[in-house]
């Protein structure tokens, strides 16, 4: 039993030294460098405040189209023996050029009816007054009272006089239905459609056609109550607008004047409509080589409209402004300022405030996540702090290097 004990426990005495052995090993290990953990405050991107004067633009957009159009109608009827080479489709005209001309052989001879009504109406008014004259002096040579004016004839002679006035009249009528034959452009303009064709007869009232002047365009352009606020009087002042369109890949621009409101606003998009004047629109009136690119009727255009001027604001970019309306500035001890501030105006890229900041601080356009009122913050270029000299370390003689 005893060798059997002793054979059992030669492995335990092994492991038991062996436990003891690593014990004393890894006491005797020398113990890691502890490094003092250096907290810095949190660095930011600041930008120093500008006051500037701005001068606020609104955009919108619309439709180019004609100031005036007119359906041009015949005043007479008749059949069509001319039509204007201008009278086609796109064809540009000026103001008194005839378009369409009528048959004139029935309204010549009205005419001439009228002028031979007149003839006999002024010779039936001289003799009236004629014998109005031979019965004055007849009266004087019998009587030497007042003549009653019966016997002067006066009431003959104011029939008479009458008759001519009606012949006049008629004679007149029939001139102007001769020249209503020639149907005249109303203004410069061009043409928009075509109704008749040569030998066509037309009735009074008929349609010829659609024309639009060419002396100036119009665009609406839709406005919010936020778009007007920033526009000046119009009553008083016609801002300057730009209109742009991209034509064979090139951005074309026009000079406009946004010249009046409608007045009302839209009862389902619930905006007003303000009225833009383009001047000579597809540049009839400018020299060969002065003229651009014509604005013409249909296209649609963007509007970039001048408005009101502002003093002291401070523009800035839109991700500056916090959801709750604030925003981060730095004050000289490098802390955090929270600021809530008046929005004069903000669009996609910028916002303008108006009151709020503080001119002497400066404006952080960094992302700060959980800022708190007196966080300390760093710049970029500040000073990193020198971290503590690590202590020496020191080795025992009896210690054991273990590889």
């Amino acid at each position: 039993m005893s060798s059997g004990f002793k054979k059992a426990g030669i492995p335990v005495l092994i492991l038991i030294g062996a436990i003891v052995v690593m014990v004393v090993l890894i006491s005797m290990k020398e113990q890691p460098e502890k490094e003092e953990v250096i907290e810095r405050d949190f660095l930011v991107d600041a930008k120093p405040i500008e006051l500037k004067s701005v001068e606020f633009l609104v955009y919108s957009q619309g439709s180019v189209q004609a100031k005036n159009k007119t359906i041009l109608s015949s005043q007479v009827s008749g059949r069509v023996t001319a039509i204007s080479d201008k009278f086609v489709e796109g064809g540009f005209f000026k103001k008194g050029d005839v378009l369409v001309e009528l048959e004139t052989n029935d309204y010549q001879t009205d005419l001439l009816l009228a002028e031979a009504e007149l003839a006999r109406a002024q010779a039936s008014f001289d003799e009236e007054k004629a014998r109005g004259k031979v019965a004055a002096e007849e009266w004087r040579s019998f009587n030497n009272g007042t003549p009653p004016e019966l016997g002067l004839r006066k009431p003959q002679l104011a029939r008479e006089e009458a008759s001519v006035q009606a012949a006049k009249a008629n004679l007149q009528r029939a001139q102007r239905n001769l020249d209503r034959t020639k149907i005249r452009a109303p203004y410069d303009g061009l043409v928009k459609s075509r109704n008749i064709d040569l030998g066509q007869f037309i009735t009074l009232g008929s349609q010829l056609g659609e024309v639009y002047s060419t002396d100036v365009a119009e665009v609406r352009l839709p406005l919010t109550d936020d778009d007007v606020a920033f526009l000046t009087d119009l009553n008083t002042d016609t801002p300057q607008v730009t209109l742009s369109a991209e034509v064979a890949g090139k951005t074309i621009k026009w000079q406009g004047r946004l010249v009046r409101d409608e007045a009302v606003l839209d009862s389902k998009s619930r905006v007003i409509y303000g009225v833009v004047e383009v001047k000579d629109p597809y540049q009839l009136q400018l020299q060969k080589q002065k003229k651009g690119m014509a604005l013409r009727f249909g296209r649609f255009v963007n509007a970039t409209i001048t408005g009101i001027t502002a003093d002291n604001i401070v523009v800035l970019p839109r991700n500056v402004l916090r959801l709750d309306g604030t925003i981060l500035t730095v004050d000289d001890d490098k802390k955090i300022r929270i600021n809530f501030v008046t929005v004069q105006r903000a669009d996609e890229d910028f916002v303008y405030i108006s009151e709020g900041l503080d001119p002497q601080e400066l404006v952080v356009v960094s992302a700060l996540p959980n800022p708190y009122e007196g966080m300390p913050v760093r710049f970029l270029g500040d000073e990193e702090q020198t971290p503590p000299s690590k202590p020496e370390s020191r080795t025992d003689d009896n210690a054991i290097e273990v590889k």
